[in-house]
């Protein structure tokens, strides 16, 4: 595939990019050198490859799920400067 200067133009005015002639002009030959790379990219044999997200491997540390008493509003509730019907009380932000 080959990018030319109308081509630059048309994706530039598809993402609302003002762009001049000059940097038009400028920007051919550096896209088509990545097209060649995405093309170098396509000849790779992936066959039997699986795919990933990361060159390494990661595992999520998770904790145990575990079922705790829960139930200490109370408690909680002693940490606020003010509660009212076991809720904490804030100042009313909207007049």
């Amino acid at each position: 595939m080959s990018v030319d200067t109308a081509t630059v133009k048309k994706v530039a005015s598809l993402a609302r990019i003002a762009i001049s002639d000059d940097d038009a002009a400028r920007l051919v030959p550096e896209l088509n050198n990545i097209l060649g790379w995405v093309e170098q990219l396509g000849e790779v044999d992936v066959a039997g490859v699986e795919p990933m997200t990361a060159v390494i491997p990661n595992t999520l540390r998770l904790r145990d799920d575990a079922v705790t008493d829960g139930d200490v509003r109370d408690r909680v509730l002693a940490n606020a400067p003010q509660a009212e019907h076991g809720f904490f009380a804030v100042p009313k932000v909207i007049e």
